[in-house]
């Protein structure tokens, strides 16, 4: 146990945030343990993974545990399917290039995310037409109430655009110990056609992708956009993508004729990025902090010295100014402690 502990190397964004006490776990006992240590001092907790998704605006006063949770097991379900279960401390992108190392398909359009296996399922991480809800089994989750281990199969966990009952109803009263995903080991479904994946592929002389192919794509096309935190602090996207009915879509199409929008039902998913860039936001900066130059979804931290009360406000302005020009209000992705 350590006090007045900096979370700077524990959060993207390289915030210089402390906790009054701060503890790295290894398994669950360890966790029990630092659990009852809160009680019994009655601290407030906040649990780190990659430190990913999260925007330290101010210091912590109470115990912030870093769980480094370790271990990946497969279970063979019959020739084409695998169970690959990962413990909640390990990175993400590295689980996916050990689950592609073995040829399993499923999780290649999810490389490079940044984050831990742990945090995955809280918003349902997604990008390029494959989101975790898609080959999710189940999690086993520590209630901290009563500190009893229970099963979240798919249904349970409520999943939904960037979002699952641990954002909602689940918030602070669950931690995620372990995932399971069912993958494919032969048939896999390769998805190309979102984004610039099927583009990315012609580049690298491509026509008949496998998995692995589709994964270096995506890397290719992630390292081109967004900035790597080790080099310059970020949380990757800042903001949802907002959904709005099709009639306020329409209705702004005749305003805005260059308006981008993928239809789904009766709604229309807006790009926030689109929505940012059209403000003039890409590439500003407003003293430490600043919209990246490459991709206005993502805020940085430009100096490497900016506070996340700094970073907050620079979000705020770009939530007000999207919300005067188009009269569609931007939601934070990134959770703000």
């Amino acid at each position: 146990m350590q006090e007045n502990f900096s979370l700077k190397p524990y959060n993207t964004f390289g915030v210089d945030a402390k906790a009054k006490c701060f503890i790295e776990i290894h398994n669950i006992e360890e966790l029990k343990d630092a659990l009852n240590f809160s009680k019994e001092k009655s601290l407030s907790l906040l649990f780190l993974g990659g430190g990913s998704n999260i925007l330290l605006t101010k210091d912590f006063d109470g115990l912030a545990i870093k769980l480094n949770l370790k271990g990946i097991s497969e279970e063979n379900l019959n020739n084409n399917e695998v169970l690959v279960t990962a413990k909640a401390g390990e990175n993400w992108h590295e689980f996916v290039m050990f689950c592609l190392s073995k040829n399993y398909g499923g999780l290649e359009n999810l490389s490079l995310i940044p984050g831990n296996v742990g945090t995955s399922p809280m918003q349902n991480i997604g990008a390029y037409g494959t989101e975790i809800k898609d080959v999710f089994v189940n999690c086993q989750v520590l209630n901290l109430e009563n500190q009893t281990v229970e099963t979240f199969d798919l249904e349970k966990c409520r999943f939904g655009y960037r979002d699952s009952i641990f954002k909602q109803e689940g918030k602070g009263k669950y931690i995620i110990m372990e995932v399971t995903f069912k993958l494919t080991k032969e048939n896999h479904h390769i998805k190309t056609e979102y984004g610039a994946i099927t583009s990315e592929l012609q580049n690298l002389g491509i026509e008949k992708p496998t998995i692995q192919d589709v994964s270096q794509a995506v890397i290719n096309i992630r390292q081109s956009k967004l900035p790597d935190p080790k080099q310059i602090g970020n949380a990757g996207s800042f903001f949802k993508n907002p959904t709005i009915p099709l009639a306020q879509f329409e209705a702004l199409q005749q305003k805005f004729e260059n308006i981008q929008g993928y239809p789904n039902g009766a709604m229309v998913k807006v790009p926030a990025g689109w929505l940012i860039e059209q403000c003039g936001w890409k590439g500003k900066q407003i003293g430490n902090v600043a919209s990246h130059k490459l991709q206005s979804l993502v805020i940085i931290n430009a100096t490497g010295t900016a506070t996340g009360k700094e970073i907050f406000d620079f979000s705020t302005e770009i939530i007000n100014s999207v919300k005067e020009k188009f009269g569609i209000e931007l939601e934070r992705e990134v959770n703000i402690i």
